[in-house]
């Protein structure tokens, strides 16, 4: 069953008689684990015709480059051929998102997509919504707990959107049957790129080419995502709980990404981790991995979906915007241009690392990437022009950047979803983080090492 409380009518049009159903992948990039996908083979199911699949490949991802266009294009290749096999023509075509699926949905009975959050998601889908002639329907699949069934408002921190989560956990952690689609589309007479070879697709792209793949580290598709997850499932989370902060063993997922281009399901996941105490995973591993998971991600992206100017300044606490006004001419012990800052030419050699990390391999270790933003703000002349900066970086350099964990774990570094605390020169009340601070915790060094082993090709990512 997929729930209701996933399912909204994004348009009050009727669905009508047609040739087929049309289902408009956009964020979630997976034959599988797919509510969305489901929902509309019921849909062609139920009316006897084709499910035909559309993916619009616009050039014009706002602050998107070869390097997230590459990782994406993987994916979207495997995809094609995964939905193939379920009988689903997927056809991709260059061209803005409204038009494309406008131009595809001419003789459906209706339209099937996906949820995405983010303000051009939205704007994406309100447009495509007013182009066709028929019903579009959306289905969220990325997220556990349907973001308007988790909380009606910007949550104010985890300890507030935890027992709401918690509340539709038993229902939502279902398990999702693939349905059999009836009638093929794989012979219907529709032109589309054919993404077999996704490098020569992204070569014909007019895109921004100064940030290039990272594909010897990170290759996108859902095979690799579930190799992924497997392995850590087997290795890495039994100990999660003990050192999953510790940069210098990284014991992480490297699901990010993944997530982010709709690769792999967080509900998949989720059912795997809680399901991996068979096989000897601890509880308090399993606790805090789908803390992170599903409290900690579905906390950001509430904070986006809730706060249209969630990439401004003005969006973060006024009590944070505040203070750090208030300490706006404290003296700062250095400040870099942004070249020097992706050059990873700081004094501080762990913020150089964790620079070259993101540079090179297009992650980064999550207690640097605190540390990383922090440092930013501490560099900066003013904390606006740092709030900027590092999402701007952020956005350009990280596989996962323009994701609604992106914005608020920027935004976290300046004071959302946190309290004050003791004041200090520069950040006033908003919390800290200090070399000194990483030194006593964990064995930096370690972290330095594997970085220059991973930039100078003695290692592979993990």
């Amino acid at each position: 069953m997929i729930h209701p409380e996933r399912i909204e009518h994004l348009n009050s049009k009727p669905p009508r008689t047609g040739r087929h159903v049309l289902y408009w992948m956009q964020a979630s990039q997976r034959a599988s684990w797919n509510h969305a996908l489901e929902l509309a083979i019921e849909q062609a199911n139920q009316r006897g015709v084709p499910l035909l699949a559309a993916f619009a490949l616009t050039e014009a991802y706002p602050e998107a480059n070869a390097r997230h266009y590459a990782f994406m294009l993987e994916g979207l290749s495997e995809t094609q051929a995964a939905l193939a096999r379920r009988g689903v023509r997927l056809v991709v075509r260059r061209g803005e998102p409204a038009e494309v699926v406008a131009a595809l949905a001419e003789g459906a009975a209706l339209v099937v997509t996906d949820a995405g959050y983010t303000a051009v998601q939205k704007q994406w889908r309100r447009a495509a919504a007013a182009a066709v002639a028929c019903r579009m329907t959306q289905v969220e699949t990325d997220v556990i707990v349907p973001v308007a069934v988790a909380s009606d408002h910007r949550e104010y921190a985890a300890r507030t959107i935890r027992p709401k989560l918690r509340r539709h956990l038993d229902a939502c952690l279902q398990p999702l049957a693939e349905r059999t689609l009836r009638r093929d589309s794989l012979d219907l007479a529709v032109e589309g790129l054919d993404l077999a070879d996704p490098a020569a697709v992204l070569a014909g792209l007019n895109v921004d080419r100064s940030v290039g793949p990272v594909t010897s580290h990170y290759r996108g598709g859902p095979a690799e995502a579930q190799r992924r997850l497997r392995a850590f499932v087997a290795g890495d989370l039994k100990r999660y709980h003990t050192h999953r902060g510790d940069p210098g063993v990284d014991v992480q997922s490297h699901l990010s990404p993944y997530l982010h281009f709709g690769q792999i399901s967080p509900l998949q996941i989720a059912l795997e981790v809680r399901d991996s105490g068979r096989r000897g995973v601890p509880e308090e591993a399993r606790e805090v991995f789908l803390e992170e998971l599903i409290v900690r991600r579905e906390l950001c992206i509430n904070y986006v979906h809730t706060t249209p100017n969630c990439a401004s300044w003005r969006a973060l606490p006024a009590w944070a915007r505040a203070t750090l006004e208030a300490r706006r001419t404290d003296r700062r012990p250095a400040v870099y241009t942004t070249r020097q800052l992706e050059a990873a030419e700081t004094a501080d050699p762990y913020w150089n690392a964790a620079m070259r990390e993101m540079v090179h391999t297009g992650i980064m270790h999550n207690t640097l990437r605190m540390y990383w933003g922090k440092k930013v703000l501490e560099w900066t002349r003013s904390p606006a022009a740092a709030f900027r900066r590092l999402l701007a970086m952020d956005n350009r350099w990280f596989l996962d950047g323009r994701d609604p964990l992106s914005y608020a774990n920027v935004a976290w570094c300046f004071g959302l979803h946190d309290r004050p605390w003791a004041p200090r020169p520069i950040f006033g009340t908003v919390r800290t983080m200090t070399a000194a601070g990483l030194e006593r915790k964990y064995d930096m060094a370690a972290y330095i090492r594997r970085i220059d082993a991973m930039v100078n090709g003695r290692r592979e990512a993990p």
